[in-house]
């Protein structure tokens, strides 16, 4: 059961990580507020690496051509993710658009089930779609304006690919004939370089005028790419172990600490009807975990 602990420490770490990017996106640009998630991971997550090696006795492994196409995909879909997460931080509050992001849950489960030959249990899928319920719930899908479509749309896109990024890094990690923790951190290493090299790239060209933007908030740009690396070390190890549906499952407990957060520092107010969504969560994370 150790794929728990890891999730568990994911969701510590990427709740605050989302904080903190909550708070970037009002005055630094949407690919910018994702660059602060990647900038300085990638040599935190070559020191784990190198760290497990040496502890481990183990080596390089070899890397196979279908490694670095599902690390690609990956590295793209995350970006995109991000991306899309950010938006819906600049049109929703920060509770709602973390919510809503968490379809990813059972796009995972079905897109796992479909095309990445993963066979879930019944209680399993139950939790799953538990899950997937309270995030509606959560979103205030009931409540007049709350929700609009386009917000809507905006999540599900989000939700499926990280998704799909998810699944890949699952992939990718199989491919290596390592330890599952050196196997993840490896994929985690070459996903962070690879984003934080075309992102780079990407700004330097279109929007070079948001570096110094980021510049001049080092702290929480530091802090997103410090809480972000922690945050996929959980990730990247606990989907190396379990199934993704399963894992994102459990992780919907991220909701309980992004309501504190949105509470106590982003001084914004929780509603009654998330009081149920919240407990429908739970349920979902104790089915999942006891399949």
């Amino acid at each position: 059961m150790s794929w728990i602990l890891f999730t568990l420490m994911a969701v510590f770490f990427q709740t605050f990580r989302n904080a903190i990017q909550s708070k970037l996106s009002a005055t630094v640009p949407t690919l910018g507020v994702t660059l602060s998630r990647f900038l300085f991971a990638a040599p935190i997550a070559g020191a784990y690496v190198y760290a497990l090696s040496v502890w481990r006795g183990e080596g390089v492994p070899d890397f196979s051509a279908r490694f670095w196409m599902f690390v690609g995909l990956a590295a793209c879909l995350q970006i995109a993710a991000t991306s899309l997460m950010v938006i819906l931080f600049k049109q929703k509050n920060f509770a709602v658009g973390a919510g809503l992001a968490k379809s990813e849950a059972l796009v995972a489960g079905v897109l796992g089930m479909l095309f990445f030959g993963s066979t879930l249990s019944l209680l399993g899928w139950v939790g799953i779609i538990i899950g997937a319920m309270a995030v509606f719930v959560l979103s205030g899908w009931r409540k007049g304006g709350d929700l609009t479509l386009k917000t809507a749309l905006i999540g599900l896109a989000c939700g499926t690919c990280f998704a799909l990024t998810s699944l890949y890094v699952r992939e990718a990690s199989h491919t290596l004939s390592v330890s599952f923790e050196l196997a993840a951190g490896w994929v985690l290493f070459w996903v962070l370089l690879v984003q934080t090299i075309m992102l780079c790239a990407y700004i330097g060209f279109q929007q070079p005028a948001t570096f110094s933007k980021l510049a001049a908030q080092p702290g929480k740009t530091l802090a997103a790419s410090v809480t972000s690396c922690l945050g996929s070390i959980g990730w990247f190890t606990a989907m190396a172990l379990q199934h993704v549906a399963y894992v994102k499952t459990v992780g919907q407990l991220e909701v309980f600490t992004t309501m504190l957060i949105s509470i106590v520092w982003l001084k914004q107010p929780v509603r009654k009807h998330e009081t149920l969504g919240l407990v429908l969560i739970g349920l979902a994370a104790i089915l999942v975990m006891w399949t």
